[in-house]
């Protein structure tokens, strides 16, 4: 859309919206923001461009707040290049609002994905795909024994001159830490104060460092099941008695919300649904966790930075690393999106929801994205009956998707 026919009409849509679905509904953008949302046909110029959505529905673009790259190129590889190359990649799946992740690596390394992410967040042009809300500050306070697929070699206990360093960049907005490590609630609190969303993952930590990091301000759990503590493997860190994990502490807490990656390879229907029907949409988001195999065919890749990161291979459906354990997800968030609806009991507004409100919500971005509501930012997606991405507008500009 032109800046001389900034006014949007999408007509014949059903509508996502938070709470309902509205059929035969008519949503206006004017200048990249939603103006009403009808069903009657508003007045218009005739400047508006016209969208006949032809039955399809209307919905708010995905918001991801934990993805490491796409279409051959890691956020880790440090460059603007890689960059702007994963979130177009992410965009033509339906992510519009984006927050690059770091892996385990050197602070060198995550140095320069950080300028690389300022960078590219400061052009804002549509055609580098999703809006990049802020980074993930993931690697590298990992627990030894949970690094899962990132490099053992990369990750480390926190210290506050490095995490300082990181936080000072002003674009880390979610930063995870395994709870157990020397020096992790200083880092709670401390990203508390910079205002992140505060995650723990890659955690063997107990029921009791779950509480003391609550208390410093953790809310979130990365990769429900994922690479994090449970019963047993607590008792074989701590011994008797045996105590709660990570898992009863967020399924007892109220305030805690988490996540799932809904590939179809990582958890089952059943895990998929216990999750949702434990935590809810509210509480509940969908990730990808998508590495730089999105949309590449099967082979060996690196996961984190190109020029030392750990090796992983796809097999065309998911990620495995080398001992055989599950190396991230290789698809988009739409792919999410389908299987969350077909392997739940959620609805569609609850499925979309995760996959854009909630997490948006968590971070702190709501006001202005994440749903389709009168006010915010029109990024939004047409979406086919069985929920593929036809047509994706970020900030009411349409972004040319490939045939």
């Amino acid at each position: 859309m032109s800046e001389a026919m900034s006014s949007l009409l999408f007509t014949n849509v059903t509508a996502i919206l938070p709470d309902k679905l509205l059929p035969s509904a008519f949503v206006l953008c004017e200048k990249g923001k939603i103006q009403s949302i009808s069903q009657r046909c508003p007045k218009v110029s005739a400047k508006t461009c016209v969208i006949d959505g032809k039955g399809k529905y209307l919905s708010p673009g995905f918001v991801d707040i934990h993805v490491h790259g796409g279409d051959g190129h890691d956020f880790m590889d440090g460059t603007v290049e890689a960059m702007r190359g994963a979130c177009v990649a992410h965009a033509r799946h339906g992510t519009t609002t984006i927050f690059p992740t770091t892996t385990t690596g050197s602070p060198e390394q995550i140095h320069a994905m950080l300028n690389a992410a300022k960078t590219v967040q400061g052009e804002r042009r549509v055609e580098n795909g999703a809006r990049i809300a802020g980074v993930h500050l993931y690697g590298p306070f990992f627990a030894e024994d949970k690094v899962g697929c990132h490099s053992v070699e990369g990750r480390r206990s926190p210290t506050a001159k490095e995490y300082t360093a990181y936080f000072d960049s002003g674009i880390v907005k979610v930063a995870t830490c395994a709870a157990e490590l020397p020096g992790a609630v200083a880092f709670y609190r401390e990203a508390k104060r910079r205002r992140c969303l505060i995650t723990c993952g890659h955690s063997n930590a107990s029921w009791p460092e779950m509480a003391a990091a609550f208390k410093a301000g953790m809310r979130h759990v990365d990769h429900f099941w994922c690479a994090m503590s449970n019963v047993s493997s607590v008792r074989e860190r701590l011994g008797v008695p045996m105590r709660g994990s990570m898992m009863e502490f967020v399924l007892g807490t109220a305030d805690m919300s988490t996540e799932v990656i809904a590939d179809g390879c990582h958890l089952a229907p059943e895990l998929l649904d216990f999750a949702f029907r434990m935590k809810g949409a509210r509480r509940l988001c969908l990730v990808t966790d998508c590495n730089r195999a999105l949309d590449l065919p099967p082979g060996r890749y690196r996961f984190g930075a190109g020029e030392d990161g750990s090796w992983f291979n796809s097999d065309g459906k998911v990620g495995w690393a080398p001992n055989g354990s599950l190396a991230s997800s290789i698809v988009g968030m739409d792919h999410m999106v389908r299987q969350m609806k077909r392997d739940t009991s959620a609805t569609l507004p609850e499925v979309i929801r995760m996959a854009s409100l909630t997490p948006a919500e968590l971070t702190g971005i709501a006001r202005r994205t994440g749903s389709v509501e009168v006010g915010k930012q029109a990024d939004l997606l047409l979406l086919s009956r069985d929920l593929r991405v036809k047509q994706v507008f970020i900030g009411g500009t349409e972004m040319l998707l490939p045939r």
